[in-house]
């Protein structure tokens, strides 16, 4: 186990941190768990900077990080949702396309096949990010963010879906 996949499996930890403080009678709780959020979006950056530039960069690695990712990002949407933050329909769109692709890695890591992030994923992502930060401060901006969030996601699950049908005619 590398400092890269330790940083991964702290992302993992943070989760029911997050969900312990957005759900907290804390008068900052949204503050708070935002900060969260975006600790596990440094640690997310710091441990792929690690692997590819120390030469970490290991099979589970490649699994477990984009894991860590969507599983953060889902439990994030689904707070704000029940909250009414933000609209169901984009925590529906993200489940879909998030389980479909966390079940066809799974298949695809069992065949040894593993398809990386991408320009669009990490677009998404980032967009996400930022919508979810602006909706603590500007909702009506963040709901916007979060549109553009959603449609980038659903550019990058047809993407990844063809570089999946790619993968298999090989």
């Amino acid at each position: 186990m590398n400092i890269a996949n330790v940083l991964t499996i702290f992302r993992f930890i943070l989760i029911p941190y997050f969900i312990f403080v957005f759900f907290s009678n804390s008068s900052n709780s949204l503050y708070l768990s935002v900060i969260i959020f975006f600790a596990a979006g440094f640690t997310d950056i710091l441990d792929g900077y690690i692997a590819r530039n120390f030469n970490m960069v290991t099979k589970i690695g490649t699994v477990l990080d984009p894991l860590a990712d969507k599983l953060m990002l889902i439990t994030v949407l689904s707070c704000f949702t029940l909250k009414n933050y933000i609209p169901m329909f984009i925590i529906i769109i993200l489940l879909i396309k998030e389980l479909s692709m966390i079940l066809t890695g799974i298949l695809l890591y069992q065949q040894n096949i593993i398809i990386p992030a991408n320009i669009f994923g990490k677009a998404s992502t980032f967009l996400f990010y930022i919508s979810i930060l602006f909706i603590v401060f500007s909702k009506v901006l963040g709901i916007i963010l979060l549109y553009s969030a959603t449609l980038t996601t659903l550019i990058a699950y047809v993407n990844y879906f063809f570089i999946f049908m790619k993968k298999r005619q090989m």
